[in-house]
C-alpha cells in the first residue's frame, strides 16, 4: 500500500496520468460534438481523427504521411520548449507566436532575398526571435510590464512587419513567397537520406532529430547546470534570488531571449523544409506558437515530455483532415482538434485534483490508524486492570 502511495505521489507519474486524463476527456468531448451534429458518422469520425495516416491501407502512404506529421512536429517541439523554458523561470511567454513569426520572416528573407545557406538562415531566425524575447524581458525587468501584455502586442507587430518584409520576395501573381526549392536550394534543410525512410517524402529533414537534440540540451541546462538552477531560483522568488546575489533582471531578459530563439529556430525548421510558403496577406499569427502552450503543459513542462506531447497534438491536428466532409463541414475537424488541444492545457488542474485526492486519502488513513492505535491502547489498559 505504501509503495502504491509513493508511486502515485511521484511527479512524473502524476504528469503522465493527468495528461492521459486530459487526452481522454478531449476525445470524449470531441466525440460528443460530432454526435450532436451528426450521430451517423460520429464514431467513425473520431476514429479517423485518432488514426490519422493509419486510415491508408498502403504501407508506403502510411510512411509518407507519418513523415509529414513529423515535419510539423519539429517546430511544435521548439515552440513548446520556448514556453516551458520561460515558465520554469516564472514567465509566461505568450509572445512565442510572435517570435515564431519573426523567425519565419527572417529565415525566408535570408533564404529568398539574400541567398544564404540553411544554417545561416536558422541562426538569423534564432537571433530575430531572441531580439523579440529580449524586448519583452527588458520591459518586464526594468518597466514591470507584464510579459503577457507585451508579448501579445509584439505578436501583432511581428506579423505585420513580416508581411511587409516578405512582400519583397513574394511571387508576382500570388500573395505567397517564392518557393525555397526553386529559388535557393542551399537554403533547404538537408535530408541526409531521412526522406527515403518515409517513402521518399522530400520534406523529411534533419530538423526532426535536431529538434529532439535541442530538447535534450534544454533538459540538461534546466536540470543539471548551475545556470539552470539560478534561472529556476529566480522564477521561484526573484527577491530571494536578488538577495542571494543573483542578477534577477538579467535572468528574466536572458530567459525570454532564449525562449524567443527557440521559437525562431522552430519557424526556420518548418519553412526551410519547403513544405509551405508564407502568405503575405495573412491577418492572423500562425497557430504553432499557441499550440506550443498546450504541448508544453500536456508534456508536464518537461523538455522530454514535450517531444511526445508535440507529436500527439500534431497527430490529432493532421488527423482532422480525414473526418468525412460529406457528413460534416470542413471546419468540424479544426473544431474537434481545437477542443482536444484546449483540454490538453488542463494537465496542471488535473494534477492539483489528484494531489488533493491523495492528500485526503492519506489524512483519512492516518485518522483511522490513530483511532485504531487508541483503541488498542485502551484495550491493553483494560486488560492490565483486570489482571490486577
Amino acid at each position: 500500500m505504501n509503495k502504491k502511495k509513493s508511486f502515485l505521489k511521484n511527479e512524473a507519474v502524476q504528469s503522465v496520468i493527468a495528461s492521459l486524463i486530459c487526452i481522454i476527456l478531449g476525445l470524449l468531448i470531441g466525440f460528443i460534438v460530432l454526435l450532436c451534429i451528426n450521430p451517423k458518422g460520429a464514431a467513425k469520425g473520431i476514429l479517423d481523427l485518432i488514426k490519422n495516416f493509419f486510415t491508408y491501407s498502403s504501407t508506403t502512404l502510411r510512411l509518407k504521411y507519418f513523415g509529414s506529421t513529423l515535419v510539423k512536429t519539429a517546430p511544435l517541439i521548439l515552440c513548446s520548449l520556448s514556453i516551458l523554458f520561460c515558465y520554469k523561470v516564472g514567465l509566461f511567454n505568450i509572445g512565442a507566436a510572435g517570435q515564431y513569426t519573426i523567425g519565419a520572416g527572417i529565415a525566408l528573407y535570408a533564404a529568398l532575398g539574400l541567398n544564404m545557406p540553411w544554417w545561416a538562415c536558422m541562426i538569423f531566425a534564432a537571433l530575430g526571435g531572441a531580439l523579440l524575447g529580449t524586448i519583452s524581458g527588458a520591459l518586464k525587468a526594468y518597466c514591470n510590464v507584464n510579459e503577457v501584455i507585451s508579448g501579445i502586442m509584439l505578436n501583432w507587430i511581428s506579423l505585420y512587419c513580416v508581411n511587409m518584409l516578405l512582400t519583397l520576395v513574394k511571387e508576382e501573381t500570388s500573395p505567397y513567397t517564392k518557393q525555397v526549392a526553386f529559388t535557393n536550394k542551399s537554403a533547404l534543410i538537408p535530408s541526409l537520406g531521412l526522406g527515403k525512410l518515409f517513402s521518399g517524402n522530400q520534406y523529411v529533414t534533419i530538423a526532426i532529430p535536431l529538434a529532439i537534440i535541442i530538447a535534450v540540451i534544454v533538459w540538461v541546462i534546466l536540470e543539471k547546470t548551475k545556470f539552470g538552477y539560478e534561472l529556476k531560483a529566480t522564477g521561484f522568488n526573484k527577491n530571494a534570488a536578488k538577495y542571494c546575489g543573483m542578477a534577477e533582471k538579467r535572468n528574466m531578459i536572458v530567459t525570454l531571449a532564449i525562449g524567443g530563439a527557440l521559437a525562431g529556430i522552430g519557424a526556420a525548421m518548418f519553412y526551410l523544409t519547403g513544405v509551405e510558403q508564407w502568405e503575405c496577406s495573412q491577418s492572423s499569427v500562425p497557430g504553432m506558437g499557441f499550440n506550443g502552450i498546450a504541448a508544453a503543459f500536456l508534456g508536464g513542462l518537461s523538455p522530454i515530455g514535450s517531444i511526445f506531447s508535440s507529436y500527439f497534438i500534431q497527430h490529432i491536428t493532421a488527423g482532422g483532415a480525414y473526418v468525412d466532409k460529406t457528413l460534416y463541414s470542413s471546419q468540424i475537424s479544426d473544431l474537434v482538434s481545437s477542443i482536444i488541444i484546449y483540454l490538453c492545457g488542463f494537465v496542471f488542474f488535473m494534477k492539483y485534483i489528484m494531489r488533493n485526492i491523495i492528500a485526503k486519502r492519506e489524512e483519512a488513513a492516518k485518522k483511522v490508524a490513530e483511532k485504531a492505535e487508541k483503541t488498542d491502547s485502551a484495550e491493553e489498559n483494560t486488560e492490565g486492570g483486570d489482571e490486577k
